[in-house]
């Protein structure tokens, strides 16, 4: 597949939205930033954002996301997106559109109104015709037992949702290495599994070299006891996606993982957990 290899979250005027052209999703995905803000509640040390900077929004517009999101939907399907800057290099991808993804400057479900937030996306998406586009929620996982939060998960299994949700350690210690949350660990894993129980769940997974040194062997293996314990007590995992660091960190500790680490770590996990595991190099 061709690769759009600048994929920021910002395009033309739009403060709410944004195309990428994205490997997991197999094409072109429209980004909707909830949190134009920077807020987060992790700090992980491979998060690219630049938060020493203001962000260009302290709450989400909904009139405006809806009219963000429309245009930028006829954009892309009249083919005009294709002759627009970094989309040049792949016009073949750009008109068909693969996801609504949530994902954006921070955690999207941090944001009070989220399930207000799904509601215009899903209108917007079957206002379009797109019933086969998926509505996915990128997420850390943090905010999953809010009520809202609950609430916005109905409204994507309604509506061709996905929930790819982060886990990126085995271990408290190296959750707080990575991840650096005031969030505790135990409150991520019950939120994976009460939220796997309802519908099955992609996890997703960044793997990288601390130190120059990949994921320590007896965290790795802590790392699928975590996915298996998911399993084990009634969550639902449909795959892993295994990647790396593509950008530059704010950490130089902090670096990616060549491809065949990468696999090497895939096959440990596979023949861990039997689960699927699609690698993302």
């Amino acid at each position: 597949m061709a690769v759009v290899r600048d994929h920021s979250r910002s395009f033309a005027d739009y403060t709410f939205v944004y195309p990428v052209i994205s490997r997991r999703s197999g094409g072109l995905s429209l980004g909707v930033n909830l949190n134009p803000d920077k807020r987060c509640n992790f700090d992980c040390v491979y998060c690219e954002v630049d938060r020493r900077t203001p962000g260009r929004a302290t709450q989400v517009d909904l009139p405006q996301l809806q009219a963000e999101l429309t245009t930028l939907i006829r954009v892309a399907r009249s083919g005009e997106l294709s002759r627009t800057g970094k989309f040049r290099e792949a016009p073949e991808l750009t008109t068909v559109i693969r996801d609504i993804a949530f994902s954006g400057d921070g955690e999207p479900t941090m944001i009070p109104n989220f399930a207000a937030c799904v509601e215009v996306v899903a209108a917007v998406k079957r206002a379009e015709g797109l019933s086969a586009t998926k509505l996915l929620l990128i997420t850390d996982a943090a905010g999953l037992d809010k009520a809202d939060v609950r609430r916005g998960l109905e409204l994507l299994d309604a509506n061709r949702g996905e929930i790819w949700a982060k886990l990126d350690a085995g271990t408290e210690a190296y959750y707080r290495l990575v991840n650096r949350s005031f969030v505790h660990f135990d409150r991520i894993l019950a939120n994976l599994l009460a939220t796997a129980r309802v519908r099955p769940i992609i996890i997703q997974s960044l793997f990288l070299r601390v130190e120059g040194e990949p994921m320590p062997a007896a965290e790795l293996a802590a790392y699928g006891d975590r996915l298996n314990a998911i399993v084990g007590a009634g969550g639902r995992i449909r795959e892993v996606h295994a990647y790396t660091v593509a950008r530059p960190t704010p950490e130089p500790w902090a670096t990616r993982l060549e491809p065949d680490q990468l696999e090497a770590i895939a096959a440990t996990i596979r023949a861990r957990t039997g689960l699927v595991v699609q690698t993302f190099p």
